[in-house]
Parts: structure tokens; C-alpha cells; sequence
């Protein structure tokens, strides 16, 4: 297919809990490194840090006060460089998180702005005047769910933050900002970095005239219409696609071409697909319709269908089950059963495209409740019992059984770990039978080209229960139900089986899946 990432296992990497090097219960770059040897065995193409530039971490990076550093928590330049240059002998590419939509109020640039209208930075951001009454200049809102708006008393405008108050967004209407973000990516792809995984990609430009968001209606993708707006005017504004048109030119003027990865928060898959363009934009973005897909095989195949029928022709489609803002698959799609994870890896790993796998994917690792005292989250996008939610998918990796699970020898990590008693890499590697062995199988028959990740997808079959579909010489077969279900398979070889026994008889059995060879 071309480049690496086409077609390519991606992993990512929460930096904070993948593995900590130096014992301050805080993983960091250089525990990453220590690490590159399994990731490498594991059969993983391209690793995406979590933000690793200087951060007060109000939002744990998300919230960038330097775009050219490295936060000290997390290690050194130098500590970057070398994971960046041990990674590459091993065939591993190194992707940077890069937040363009905002930064830290703690960014000189900002610290510029709050100086009054006149500072030359201040249309760096986005201000506006009180709406009629005083308020807010318009409804929009945050991630959270209140105002998107913070008022600056010393000057009477508000500034615009659709995160945390903690993070002014950009104004990208100002070609400064353009011009300083070309600049920030040309000084990081010139010291080794192989892409960026862009953060916000779809809400970088907002409506000019700052026109308020229009109610969601029930037509509306849940997460597409969250808080009861729409978001026509505060995000997706045709406009971006005019940034990535110029980073796309940036990206593939280096030799190896550089990949551009979206966070593509959109849920029309003809929205999805502009993101690539004419092949002039975004190399990889992301699908949310799957990734919050309910784990069903109506459900799931129709987001696929979809999304294959509304990708320009080239375009490579993005599948993930898991990241740092949501549950984990086994908890959200398995409902916390590690034995219908087996199926939603060969998902993951069979249909075209490229995969991008959240650190612990592979071991079955979930949700780990996290006391209210031990949370970290400041999103504010708290349960009902008033937990922030996306702690439970950033604890530690398990590597091993006991304290610490092998992440760390700090008596107290930054968060808790999980049950590594029961789930965890070093005793999953010695099963021939576990998930991490089914996805080493998989990636390695990626790799070889038995799953084809190019080219033909075609749906065989889709009923209550069951899923087939061929991919290139390759059919798959998923059950993705309780009870199992009859199927009839070309007489190929067995390549893959989520688990040992999983289809007797022509029966898949429940939450069961296989892939089949090209018959001799």
C-alpha cells in the first residue's frame, strides 16, 4: 500500500502509565524505551505518545505551554531523541501529540493576550464582547457542558475555551497561528518525528461570525448532539480543511513522508471521508461511529459499509476500540467479559486499514475504578457519582503480577493499577492460548500479508448474531452473541482463532471468532 502507516499497527502509548524508569510512580520516555524490545516482538509498526511537551498539566498535556519541549516530569529532549532513534532500527515510528486547537493559559502567548486588546498577541486567540445582557457572547459550550466562555474582568471580553478555562483556544483565522504551526511541525519532523496525531482536528476553525450552535435533534448521533447542540458553528467548519492542505504539503515534502493522524470527532462518514481530501489532506482520521459503536454485528458492519463506501478511492480507513478518553473495549464493548475480547481484536485487526491499538488492548486490560480521592481527571466530565471517567482507562500497564505490576517500584503510582494478578503481559506470553498471543498472531499475519490490509472488503453475511466479510483472499467469521451460530466458511485454512475450540462443526461459538485462508 505505500507508506507504513498504511495498513500499519499503530500503538498508543499514555506515556504517564506505560512504564516508569526511574521509580517516582510516573511513567516516562525513557521507560518507553525499555520497553520497545516487547513492542517490537508484539509486531507494532508506528507508537503515538500521549503530549509530551511542557505542560502544567491542568489537562495532563492537553493544555501545551512550550510546542518545542519536553515535559521534565516525563524526561528529557534527549530522552525523546534516543527513544526516537532505538525505535527505528526495530521498525517502529515515533508519533508526537500535537494540540493545535488551543494551548495552556500558562503559554506566553497567552500571558501576552491577558495584557489588553492592544498586545499583539491577543488576536492570537479568540475574544469577544458580552452578549446582550452581559453573558456569554453565544451559546456555545465545552466538552464539559457549561460555557464555552471565561470573562476576563481587566478587560471585559471573554475568551473562547472549549476545553477547560485552563485551555484559550487558538484563533486560526489569524495566519500567524498558521504560520507559527507550520514552523512547529517543520522543527519536530526535523529532528526524527514520524507524524503527529493532531488533537480537536475537526474544531480548529470556528465560524467567523460566532453564530450560535442550533439544537440537536434526535436525527443526531448521540455523541454528535451531546448537550443538546449541534456542532454547526464552534466546530467543523469547512475552512480547516485549508490547514491541512498546507500540512499535507509540509508532511510529504520530507523523504520518508511524515503522516498526519486526525481526531476526526465527526459521525456522518461523508464528513469522515472529507478529512482526506483528494489525497491532499489528512494521511489517517480517525472513526468515531465505530469506536462508539454498540458491539452488535448490525451495528458494527453498517459503520464499516458505510465508511468503505464513503472513503475516496486510496483513502486508508482508521479502526481503534480504545483510548485515553473513553472506557476500554472490554469494558464498553465486552461489557467487562475478557472473553468477547478475543473478538473484538480480530475485529480490529482484520478489516482494511490501518489499527491503532490503546496500550493493554492486547492483555484484555479494563476499567479500573478509581477512588474519587486518587483522581487525576480535571475535565470535569464527572458520573453521577461525581468520578471523573477517563481515569479508569489511563492507570498503569500490567506487566506482571505483584506490586507495582512490574510498572513501577514507587510504593504509590500516579494512579492505581488493576488486577494484574489476574491479567498481565508476563504471564499472558507464556499462553499460547491468551489475547496477547492472538494479537501477535494477527499483526504478524498483517505483516505478512495473510490478512490483506489493502484493497477489498466485501460482506459475505450479516445477521443478528453473526458477521462475515472477505478481506482480499481472507474470510472472516464473528459471533458476536452468547449463543452460537452455524456458518459456513470456504475450505481455507485456519489462520486465526480468537480461542482454542472457538468453531467445532461448522458452530462459531458464542463470542467467537476465526479468520480463513485462500483455499488450495
Amino acid at each position: 500500500m505505500g507508506q507504513w502507516w498504511q495498513g500499519g499497527a499503530i500503538y498508543q502509548v499514555y506515556v504517564r502509565s506505560f512504564m516508569d524508569s526511574d521509580g517516582d510512580g510516573v511513567g516516562d520516555l525513557a521507560g518507553i524505551t525499555q520497553r520497545l524490545d516487547y513492542l517490537s516482538w508484539l509486531g507494532i509498526d508506528g507508537i503515538w505518545l500521549s503530549p509530551t511537551m511542557p505542560s502544567p498539566n491542568e489537562d495532563w498535556g492537553y493544555d501545551v505551554s512550550d510546542y518545542l519541549g519536553v515535559d521534565p516530569a516525563l524526561g528529557t529532549m534527549g530522552d525523546l531523541e534516543d527513544l526516537i532513534a532505538e525505535a527505528r532500527p526495530r521498525g517502529m515510528a515515533v508519533l508526537l501529540d500535537l494540540v493545535p486547537n488551543h494551548t495552556s493559559r500558562e503559554h506566553p502567548w497567552f500571558q501576552a493576550a491577558l495584557r489588553g486588546p492592544d498586545d499583539p498577541h491577543r488576536d492570537l486567540y479568540v475574544w469577544a464582547p458580552p452578549g446582550p445582557g452581559g453573558g456569554p457572547p453565544n451559546n456555545w459550550l465545552a466538552a464539559g457542558g457549561g460555557p464555552a466562555w471565561t470573562l476576563d474582568p481587566s478587560s471585559g471580553q471573554y475568551y473562547l475555551h472549549q476545553f477547560l478555562p485552563a485551555q484559550p483556544d487558538l484563533n486560526w483565522w489569524n495566519p500567524e497561528v498558521g504560520e507559527r504551526f507550520d514552523d512547529i511541525l517543520r522543527w519536530w519532523f526535523d529532528r526524527g518525528v514520524a507524524g503527529f496525531r493532531i488533537d480537536v482536528a475537526h474544531g480548529l476553525v470556528k465560524d467567523a461570525l460566532l453564530r450560535d450552535d442550533p439544537p440537536a435533534s434526535e436525527d443526531d448521533h448521540p455523541m454528535a448532539g451531546r448537550h443538546g447542540l449541534r456542532r454547526v458553528y464552534s466546530a467543523n467548519r469547512p475552512e480547516v480543511h485549508d490547514i491541512y492542505r498546507r500540512w499535507r504539503r509540509i508532511a510529504d515534502s520530507y523523504d520518508p513522508a511524515r503522516v498526519l493522524l486526525g481526531e476526526t470527532w465527526v459521525f456522518d462518514p461523508h464528513q469522515l471521508a472529507a478529512f482526506y481530501g483528494d489525497g491532499d489532506e489528512l494521511h489517517l482520521a480517525f472513526n468515531f461511529s465505530f469506536l462508539f459503536s454498540d458491539f452488535n454485528a448490525p451495528c458494527l458492519a453498517r459503520v464499516v459499509r458505510e465508511t468503505m463506501g464513503a472513503l475516496p478511492e486510496g483513502a486508508c480507513p482508521v479502526w481503534t476500540g480504545s483510548n485515553h478518553d473513553v472506557s476500554r473495549l472490554v469494558s464498553r464493548w465486552c461489557a467487562g467479559e475478557r472473553s468477547r475480547a478475543g473478538a473484538a481484536l480480530v475485529l480490529l485487526c482484520t478489516l482494511p486499514g490501518t489499527v491503532v491499538l490503546y496500550y493493554g488492548d492486547e492483555i484484555g486490560m479494563a476499567d479500573v475504578d478509581v477512588p474519587v480521592a486518587e483522581a487525576r481527571d480535571r475535565m470535569g466530565l464527572g458520573d453521577p457519582e461525581g468520578q471523573p471517567p477517563r481515569d479508569r482507562a489511563r492507570t498503569p500497564m500490567q506487566w506482571e503480577a505483584g506490586p507495582g505490576c512490574g510498572f513501577t517500584s514507587a510504593p504509590r503510582p500516579w494512579l492505581p493499577v488493576g488486577d494484574c494478578l489476574q491479567v498481565n503481559v508476563a504471564d499472558q506470553r507464556e499462553d499460547p492460548g491468551s489475547l496477547l498471543s492472538l494479537t501477535r498472531r494477527l499483526l504478524s499475519l498483517r505483516r505478512d500479508g495473510m490478512i490483506p490490509t489493502g484493497g477489498r472488503y466485501e460482506e459475505v453475511a450479516v445477521g443478528d448474531r453473526l458477521w462475515v466479510y472477505g478481506v482480499g483472499e481472507a474470510t472472516v467469521a464473528v459471533n458476536l452473541s452468547d449463543e452460537g451460530a452455524p456458518v459456513e466458511l470456504p475450505d481455507g485454512p485456519l489462520l486465526v482463532s480468537s480461542s482454542p475450540g472457538a468453531l467445532e462443526d461448522g458452530v462459531l461459538g458464542p463470542w467467537g471468532a476465526v479468520v480463513v485462508g485462500r483455499p488450495s
